[in-house]
Parts: structure tokens; C-alpha cells; sequence
């Protein structure tokens, strides 16, 4: 039998009032006390109940349903928001899920208003959305890198949490993470791609430029964590040196999620003992 978190990851990583990136230990296992191997195992078995759930809220939303989880994931370079989805997310029927990893924007994407992309790719009825990044980049790197005027960026923390509270209005649910990984972590893993040819296309020579800006990134986090993690929409802070944490942290928040909304299977449109009947009178 899978073991148990000792406490939840929904309740052991919730960002409240107080919270100080600077002092977290990004090696800890918060609410998990049974190492990597049977995190494995935990895994494997939420991920039986997330395929569960996951199909019944896909068959709500082919059936008129309204219901969607979104999950945000943020995090600096290597913080491994690319192994939660292979990790995660692979435990799930990809039609269920729509992906969107948001980059620096187009030209016609500067040209709109900075959340115009992120309502576009809110997810349908009945899906799981996944954000590999977000409009959270427009609080972070457009603030370190000075992308704008402060008096453009500063609004956007309560523009972000009014929109926030509109998607959870319409029915979506949002789990926020934040992917927290230390500074020697990243350098160790950075350094693991210029070393191993498999992991050149992994490599953007950019990420040691931003890298240099790591104290602004993290004023920057901070940020974001203290204004942003709301009572319709908390982020999780969640310490991502060891990868097969943060993959087991945010598979159990994920069920969560689906849990919490219970989808149920819809009913059937149609005469179901007419039907059979039909079936069965068929001669072949």
C-alpha cells in the first residue's frame, strides 16, 4: 500500500501571510516523510484517482458541463515545470488536457492588452489546463528586466487577482505553484545541460544572463507570493530541489482539485433500455 503525506500539500505549502522565500528550505519535503521511493509509489497510485476524476470531468464538459481546472505553474529556469507535465500530467488522457507555454509575447500580442493571451487560452469545460508560465511573467520578468514603467507593472498584482476571481466566478478552478528552486540547485542542473549533449536543446545561453539577476527574481517572487495568493486562488509554494518532490507535491494537489470539484458521470440522453433493445434485436 502507498504511504501518506503527514500533512497535505494543500495545507503544508500554502502560501500565507509571512511567508519569506529568502530563509525556505527548497531541499525540504514539507508533509512527507517516507523518501523518494515511496514517493514513487504515491504517485503511481494518485495518479489511478487522477485519471478517475479526470474522465469524469471531461465527460461533463462533452455533456454541457461548466467545470475546468487550471493548473499555473511558475518557476525560474530548471525549476522543472517541464517534468511536472511529462511527470503529472502524463498520469491523465492528454485530450483532457490543454497545454500553453507562454514565451515573450508576439508582436500582435504586445499590441493587446498583457491578459488578452491568457483569457485565449483558459481551458474548455471538462479540461485540465496547464500554463508553463503565465501572466505572472508580466509581474516578474517585465519587472527585473524593466520591461515597463514601474507605474505600468505595480497595478498589475490587483488586475491579476481581479481576473483570478472572474475565471474561479465562471468555474475554473486554479491552483497556483510556484516551483522553488535554490540557486545552487539551478546552477548544478544549467551546468548539467552543457555537459551532456542530450541536454544541449534544454540550453538557452539567455538563462545565465537572467541568472545574474537572481536577487531581483527573488524580490521579484516575493512579491508575487505576498500579493497574489489569494483565498479564491492561494499559491503553493513548493521546494523543487528534489524533482520527485515537487512531481509528488503537485500530483496531490492536482487530485485535490478534481476532488474538490467531484464530477459527477452525466446521465444518459437517451432511452437506455431502448436502445439495448435495439441491440439486441439486431441479427448479427
Amino acid at each position: 500500500m502507498a504511504k501518506s503525506w503527514s500533512t497535505e500539500p494543500s495545507e503544508a505549502l500554502r502560501v500565507r501571510a509571512g511567508f519569506d522565500l529568502a530563509s525556505a528550505d527548497l531541499a525540504a519535503t514539507p508533509g512527507w516523510e517516507h523518501g523518494e521511493k515511496s514517493a514513487e509509489k504515491r504517485l503511481a497510485a494518485d495518479g489511478v484517482h487522477l485519471g478517475e476524476e479526470q474522465e469524469r470531468l471531461f465527460a461533463q464538459g462533452r455533456s454541457g458541463g461548466t467545470r475546468s481546472v487550471l493548473l499555473v505553474l511558475q518557476g525560474m529556469d530548471t525549476a522543472g515545470k517541464g517534468g511536472i507535465v511529462r511527470h503529472v500530467l502524463g498520469l491523465v488522457d492528454p485530450q483532457g488536457v490543454q497545454l500553453r507555454s507562454f514565451g515573450v509575447p508576439t508582436e500582435k500580442e504586445r499590441a493587446q492588452h498583457y491578459l488578452q493571451r491568457i483569457r485565449e487560452a483558459l481551458p474548455a469545460p471538462g479540461h485540465i489546463g496547464v500554463f508553463d508560465r503565465s501572466h505572472y511573467e508580466d509581474v516578474l520578468v517585465v519587472r527585473v528586466n524593466q520591461l515597463v514603467p514601474r507605474e505600468v507593472w505595480e497595478p498589475r498584482y490587483d488586475e491579476i487577482n481581479a481576473f483570478e476571481q472572474e475565471v474561479v466566478d465562471s468555474g475554473t478552478v486554479i491552483v497556483k505553484v510556484a516551483l522553488l528552486v535554490s540557486v545552487a540547485e539551478q546552477k548544478a542542473r544549467l551546468r548539467e545541460r552543457l555537459e551532456r549533449p542530450d541536454k544541449y536543446w534544454k540550453f538557452n545561453p539567455g538563462d545565465i544572463d537572467e541568472r545574474a539577476k537572481w536577487p531581483l527574481y527573488q524580490e521579484a517572487y516575493q512579491a508575487v507570493l505576498d500579493r497574489t495568493s489569494t483565498d479564491h486562488a492561494p499559491w503553493y509554494a513548493v521546494p523543487a530541489d528534489n524533482k520527485w518532490y515537487a512531481r509528488l507535491a503537485v500530483g496531490r494537489l492536482l487530485r485535490g482539485a478534481l476532488e474538490g470539484l467531484d464530477p459527477e458521470w452525466p446521465p444518459a440522453d437517451f432511452d437506455v433500455a431502448a436502445e439495448t433493445a435495439r441491440l439486441d434485436a439486431q441479427p448479427f
